[in-house]
């Protein structure tokens, strides 16, 4: 193991890694967030009844899943740029990351959203709830239960596709590794090292997400306002149920 920092000024590269860990999580946070946003929105209109909104969503959801993101940030930054329109790498990579990750969380979504029986929301329009409501605190809540192990996974895979901003001079991890790599032409020390770094951010952040999946197919209220919904939900089962067992008999 002291093969690895020898050889290497470590010291003198700290801020410079550090500088890249912060811009990695940048990446992370300002994605993930994004990309979630694209494909809970995406997900919903994939479910519309209005059939352009739906195509559309289909559209893009196909095209993103099937191109390669190393391809998506070679448009954003360098095709972009060819054409007059300039973006920033952080710009260029983090819309890249939500366009690409927001595909298939669409499709995690809508896989949750669809996981929901129909007789729930007839159950919640039968309590005198508006649609928004239903969709928000009948529907979402029990739809989240279904995608969080395929949306924590994503997560962890955004975080570890960060590396590829390296192609794009993103600043990030794997982009600061390559440089102190060329200057200290100690590739396998330095490639080693930056590999743990994103190891001891992945492990924790998968350990996170699987106890909050844990918690939450155990049915743990997280917080008081969670616990209404969660009463809610269970009024509407009870009263979806009742509508299922009448409309048979």
């Amino acid at each position: 193991m002291n093969d690895l920092f020898q050889g290497v000024p470590w010291a003198d590269y700290v801020p410079d890694l550090w500088a890249a860990f912060l811009s990695t999580l940048s990446y992370t946070v300002v994605s993930f967030v994004a990309a979630a946003v694209i494909g809970l929105v995406t997900a919903l209109a994939r479910l519309a009844k209005f059939r352009p909104v739906s195509a559309a969503a289909q559209i893009y959801t196909e095209t993103f899943k099937n191109l390669p993101l190393i391809t998506e940030l070679y448009i954003l930054y360098f095709g972009l740029a060819s054409v007059g329109v300039n973006l920033s790498a952080f710009q260029a990579g983090s819309l890249g990351l939500a366009l690409f990750y927001g595909a298939y969380l669409s499709e995690i979504f809508r896989a949750g959203l669809r996981g929901v029986p129909k007789a729930q929301r007839e159950a919640a329009y039968a309590l005198g709830l508006s649609s928004g409501r239903t969709l928000r605190h009948v529907i979402l809540p029990q739809a989240a239960r279904i995608a969080v192990p395929g949306t924590s996974t994503m997560m962890v895979d955004l975080l570890k596709g960060t590396s590829l901003m390296v192609a794009i001079g993103g600043g990030e991890l794997m982009t600061q590794g390559t440089l102190i790599a060329s200057d200290t032409f100690r590739a396998l020390q330095v490639y080693i090292v930056i590999g743990l770094i994103y190891l001891a951010l992945c492990a924790p952040l998968s350990r996170l997400m699987l106890r909050l999946e844990r918690r939450m197919h155990a049915g743990d209220a997280l917080s008081p306002s969670r616990r209404r919904v969660c009463g809610l939900i269970r009024q509407v089962r009870q009263d979806g149920t009742a509508l299922y067992a009448s409309s048979r008999s």
